[in-house]
């Protein structure tokens, strides 16, 4: 898949795949699957680093996490999201961002939101970088939203993030994550744009779907939200094989004669 693949995919109603990656060994096994894309989003700091939010993740680490999965799954479509406040520092530093994530391997970037970087936006497209947008709920402006909930179902909401989609087209975006906004209001920005949408947690009517990938896989264990869904119990399995591991070398199953090499 390239950059050239969107509109067809699009044109042709053929949903788009993509889940989040954040690390070389799920990249390599993600490398092998069907999905279309990966997304190294800076969900990375919540998934991988623990953090209760996505705010403490840098441009710095977020190259990090790009170049490993790079390495695994090199001729997948990759995003990097672009931190917390990497572009509200202004335009240098912005760009600085931008080059530092391409550098690392991405193919395009997402940014969340429009309001005010419309015209960053248009400067990052014109230089030669894809940029995917973000909007509903923004994790980055958490805060500001007064925690992770939907959004768009006042009118006001919706008019606005009608407003902001068409926005986000302009200003040349690909792409367009659609999260946590009803299902009625996710079709109708699908229906009206030309670039595609992929929703998370965006009801079935968008171009194309995402989740993050430990979400899917049910290795997290807890807070579940509404709109994902386990295709593995993870979690479980894990645990099991960590537990068996622990037993046999308790029991002196482990390692086996085969295991063992000879003097």
């Amino acid at each position: 898949m390239n950059i050239l693949s969107f509109p067809e995919r699009k044109k042709r109603h053929e949903p788009i795949v993509m889940v989040t990656c954040y690390d070389y060994t799920m990249a390599r096994i993600c490398a092998e699957s069907e999905v279309d894309m990966l997304l190294v989003g800076d969900s990375a700091a919540m998934v991988m680093h623990g953090h209760a939010n996505t705010l403490p993740i840098g441009v710095n680490e977020m190259a990090t996490h790009v170049a490993a999965v790079k390495r695994g799954a090199p001729d997948k479509f990759i995003v990097a999201d672009l931190p917390f406040l990497a572009v509200r520092k202004g335009l240098p530093a912005a760009m600085e961002a931008v080059e530092a994530v391409m550098k690392a391997g991405a193919e395009a970037v997402k940014l969340e939101g429009i309001r005010g970087q419309q015209a960053l936006v248009s400067h990052i497209v014109e230089s030669g970088v894809p940029v995917m947008g973000h909007l509903g709920l923004t994790p980055q402006s958490v805060n500001q939203l007064g925690g992770f909930r939907v959004q768009g179902r006042s009118e006001n909401e919706r008019r606005r993030l009608r407003r902001e989609a068409r926005a986000c087209q302009d200003a040349g975006c690909f792409a367009l994550v659609l999260e946590c906004v009803p299902e009625d209001l996710a079709a109708d920005i699908t229906q009206a744009l030309e670039i595609v949408t992929i929703g998370i947690g965006a009801g079935d009517r968008t171009d194309g779907q995402v989740l993050v990938l430990h979400d899917l896989l049910g290795l997290i264990t807890g807070f579940k939200p509404k709109f994902v869904r386990n295709y593995l119990d993870g979690h479980g399995l894990v645990l099991k094989a960590l537990n068996h591991y622990a037993a046999d070398v308790r029991s002196g199953a482990f390692p086996a004669p085969e295991e063992r090499y000879a003097g």
